[in-house]
């Protein structure tokens, strides 16, 4: 019986504590809480315990459980009561149950402490099931209230002793009466993250290797017609493992180490005796003798649910579905995609897919080619990720085309479940693997995407495409959360940013980055030599250089009569100058040689039969150059035109050649930005902090939010449209912001002009005058602020002329505020994404944030580091620090403010977005003239709660 059939009669049953878990080796497994129904399962499960085991549990002989213990541990009320249940293939392997206790350690209905203990079938120990089990356990007591778990082990069980103090909590021991006492508090600590995290990482690239090395493959669905998808799949996967078959069972020859390897074939309607391609044909997954590891899918949308029941049945341990026909086609699509994702990990198997175009392994040993790609590409060190087939194709063939051999790939279209995070996880332990390259039209996690890839991209590359970057659509058959739908661009380029991940354009420019990355040393800084024998493609280099951020030196023209020894002594004087990071030679033809030269009364060139399109001479020069540059650590590249033979004769000194200036550039420049993004996390590692600020109140702040949320219109904002956000009344919005040292500058309502007199006299001369309307706010464009008021009568003629102008002084909300001290005007904003949390943003306010979008944003929390790159990366940046024999601005006063914001939202996370415009930065302090901020209900952060699989 399908586990996710049972049928749950309590109303209260808690739905949202089931979770697919992945397990230590890579395995799949349901955790459920446990109810009535399950008492024959529990039956089944304990009759499958060691009697050992039974002992650790009740410390006693109990080899059976009595119809009392079969109620017990099946009835609860989910709240002072709770048992939960690993469950594979609708049945138990694990169990955890624990019971609210009070001080004296009875039974309670309103204590903060429980009792919590464990039983693990033997068969499954050393899985990580006890641990992933204390995960969702502890999460479910916290939902409950209760604040500690108590336990009591027995010396001898070691490895349940280790589970608890392996899981990072704060915890207490004692031992007494033989027993080992163990208390420990609930709370996350920053050691229970990281073993969390670090558990998840091991278990997600143990899955993905699973699937990438299998001994024994499976297609299901090969058809005796030579066209069929399952037929291609077939011979493409014959080809990958390359050996004889034992015409009886499909089994090959033994691999490099002396394992069997086997590929078997499933037709359900094959008259017995058939083969095809010289391999047994089964009607049924059921009927092979031996194990499958992995099976491909290839059969009608409305066969898989049969097929991959019988794969769950035969202990296959991955899928990759090729059939089309799921959540690409619409909502019953979805539905059907869900039910195949739910339905293969209860049976604790992963799928690639539906709607794969397939897996690729490139590994000698065990190579692999379980795709429609028809050759497996040669060995190589990039690892390659895309959700689309057909960009699956363009990449292999890109790779095949410029001679990159590729580690593992995968094209996984729907990515139902397994994803581009599972395969950044395995990455970061293939030593095969040195750049990463993805190509992406979605994110299913992006916080966790963030995480991951950081710490990847802090030892290997990882360049990505990105798909609909401006029209933000989702692919068909693309299941993501409601909250990443809607991810902005700016957003994710923040996302990379901080996660060192390198942003690409094109797949050229994505293969010239990771080519450059995977041959050359990283460059230390962004010093360019220009060398080659042609001054206008120099110049163009050198133009580039400048438009892409990098510091060129005034390109070397060897002119065109150069040889191969004036580009080898000119190479190794550029190498060798301390004042160069990095070196582009630029080659063309030389004119007037071989290469170029009058034939019978024209020019002939590269293109003419006669004549051919290379100079090995050149050649040369550059081989030795690039032993050189490795030595030095410089990375040496080439630009070329009309010499097309010319990178064949450089790729086995791994010297990339490219035929465009810009893609020499571009490339360089992406790899210098990544340098010193690992240079700058390598330095935050040791001197980057969130400094410790004063005049901090946070628990003024969360009663101040905490009260707001509870109001009468808070909880009506809640149901309208777009969510419960709700703007603090201008007042509120001040206080909060005090509490956490940011003093916006006073204003007082000007309804009148007497009004308006007495508020200027409170604040005292000069003041200005503005409108705050909605409408009107932040734009003086329209007339709507009055500056420099030193008295009463200008006051009072600036009053008369803004209350005719805007229709009424008090439509357009007239205020009286003090003036600013003279400087420049920015903006700084912090918005929580659903998807990724906090945004930091700073920019200058009026037309180069608004109209050229020149603003720049950091992940909160953000560091002192951060705040000092934050400001420093807008375009006009220059305008703060003295630009034009300017006096410079109070740089260290925006830093610290910068920091109160990020610390607001982080400490505080009912603020759901900040935005303080304009902030007018002067060179000694600085003033905030504007705030709003708007405050929602706690949201949810899944990256804190236990492991769990996407359900999507």
């Amino acid at each position: 019986m399908d586990d996710s059939a049972v049928a749950h009669p309590e109303p209260d049953y808690p739905q949202h504590w089931e979770a697919d878990i992945l397990l230590r080796d890579g395995g799949t497994a349901r955790i459920r809480p446990i109810t009535p129904d399950d008492a024959g399962r529990l039956v089944e499960f304990y009759e499958q315990v060691s009697d050992q085991s039974k002992y650790f549990r009740f410390f006693a002989p109990y080899p059976r459980l009595s119809d009392k213990d079969v109620r017990r541990f099946t009835h609860h009320d989910f709240v002072n009561r709770v048992a939960l249940a690993v469950v594979i293939r609708d049945r138990f392997i694990a169990t955890v149950r624990y019971d609210r206790i009070d001080a004296e350690g009875r039974p309670s209905d309103s204590g903060t402490d429980a009792e919590v203990a464990f039983l693990v079938q033997d068969a499954h120990q050393g899985r990580g099931v006890a641990s992933a089990l204390l995960e969702h356990i502890a999460a479910v007591a916290q939902e409950r209230g209760i604040r500690r778990f108590q336990a009591e082990v027995l010396p001898e069980n070691r490895k349940m002793v280790k589970v608890f103090t392996d899981a990072g909590y704060t915890q207490r021991r004692s031992f007494a009466d033989g027993v080992v006492h163990l208390e420990f508090d609930l709370e996350p600590t920053a050691r229970s993250l990281a073993v969390m995290r670090a558990r998840e990482h091991r278990a997600e690239a143990r899955s993905v290797q699973r699937l990438l090395t299998p001994r024994s493959v499976a297609v299901i669905g090969v058809s005796r017609n030579p066209q069929t998808v399952g037929r291609a799949l077939l011979r493409d996967l014959l080809g990958s493992f390359d050996t004889e078959f034992d015409s009886r069972y499909g089994t090959a020859a033994p691999d490099a180490k002396g394992t069997l390897r086997a590929v078997y074939v499933v037709n359900r309607n094959a008259p017995p005796g058939t083969e095809l391609d010289g391999v047994p044909v089964h009607r049924s997954i059921l009927d092979i003798p031996g194990p499958v590891d992995l099976a491909v899918i290839a059969v009608p949308e409305g066969a898989v649910p049969a097929a991959v029941a019988e794969c769950g049945a035969h202990g296959v341990q991955g899928l990759v579905v090729v059939t089309a026909g799921y959540a690409e086609t619409g909502v019953e699509g979805r539905d059907r995609q869900r039910a195949l994702v739910r339905q293969a990990r209860a049976a604790g198997m992963r799928v690639i897919g539906p709607n794969a175009f397939g897996l690729i392994n490139t590994d000698p040993d065990l190579p692999l080619n379980a795709s429609l790609a028809p050759h497996l590409p040669g060995r190589g060190g990039f690892g390659i990720f895309c959700q689309s087939g057909a960009i699956g194709v363009a990449l292999l063939e890109a790779a095949h085309r410029r001679g990159l051999g590729v580690s593992s790939f995968a094209s996984v279209g729907n990515r139902a479940d397994v994803s581009g995070n599972d395969f950044l996880q395995y990455w970061a332990e293939d030593d095969a693997t040195e750049v990463v390259l993805l190509y992406l039209e979605s994110f299913g996690n992006p916080r966790k995407f963030t995480r991951i890839a950081r710490r990847l991209a802090a030892v290997k590359p990882i360049v990505v495409v990105k798909g609909a970057r401006h029209t933000g659509s989702l692919p068909p058959g693309h299941a993501v959360p409601a909250t990443a739908t809607g991810l902005r661009d700016a957003t994710v380029d923040a996302l990379f940013e901080q996660a060192g991940v390198i942003r690409v354009e094109t797949i050229t420019e994505l293969y010239d980055t990771g080519e450059l990355l995977a041959l050359q040393p990283l460059p230390s800084g962004d010093r360019v030599a220009v060398v080659g024998n042609s001054d206008s493609l120099g110049l163009l280099t050198h133009d580039a250089c400048l438009s892409a951020g990098l510091r060129p030196r005034t390109p070397v023209d060897l002119t065109t009569a150069a040889t191969g020894e004036n580009f080898r002594i000119a190479l190794d004087v550029a190498l060798s100058d301390p004042a160069v990071d990095a070196v582009i030679a630029v080659a063309i033809p030389p004119i007037g040689t071989s290469a170029h030269a009058f034939m019978g009364g024209r020019l002939t060139g590269p293109d003419d039969p006669e004549m051919g399109s290379d100079d090995p001479e050149i050649a040369a020069a550059l081989l030795e150059a690039g032993e050189r540059a490795r030595e030095l650590g410089k990375p040496l590249v080439l630009a070329h035109l009309a010499l097309t033979d010319l990178p064949a004769r450089l790729r086995p000194g791994g010297i990339p050649a490219f035929a465009a200036p810009e893609r020499a550039v571009h490339a360089l420049a992406h790899a210098v930005h990544y340098a010193q993004w690992r240079r700058r996390m390598a330095e935050a590692e040791e001197t980057a902090r969130v400094p410790e600020l004063e005049r901090i109140d946070e628990p003024g702040a969360r009663a101040l939010v905490e009260a707001a949320l509870s109001t009468r219109a808070a909880i009506a904002a809640r149901t309208q449209p777009g969510g419960a956000r709700i703007t603090l009344p201008d007042a509120e919005a001040r206080a909060l912001l005090a509490h956490y040292g940011i003093d916006v500058s006073p204003t007082l309502p000007a309804p009148d002009e007497e009004t308006a007199v007495r508020a200027a006299a409170t604040l005292g001369y000069p003041v200005a005058l503005k409108a705050t309307a909605p409408h009107l706010r932040h734009r003086p464009d329209l007339g709507s602020v009055r500056l420099d008021l030193t008295g009463e009568p200008g006051l009072r003629r600036a009053h008369r002329e803004l209350d005719a102008l805007l229709g009424g002084a008090a439509q357009a909300e007239l205020v009286v505020q003090g003036l600013a001290p003279r400087g420049v005007d920015t903006v700084i904003g912090a918005t929580v994404d659903p998807a990724v949390g906090a945004i930091l943003s700073f920019g200058l306010a009026g037309a180069p944030a608004e109209l050229l979008g020149d603003v720049a944003h950091r992940l909160v929390p953000a560091t002192d580091q951060d705040v000092a790159g934050l400001i420093r990366e807008v375009r006009a940046a220059p305008l703060l620090f003295g630009w034009r024999g300017a006096e410079a601005v109070d740089t260290d006063a925006l830093e610290e403010l910068l920091l109160r914001v990020s610390q607001l939202v982080d400490e505080v996370p009912e603020v759901a977005s900040v935005d303080l415009e304009p902030v007018v930065v002067a060179p000694h302090g600085l003033a905030i003239l504007g705030a709003r901020v708007r405050i929602a209900p706690l949201p949810v952060r899944s990256d804190l709660g236990p492991r769990a699989m996407s359900t999507l």
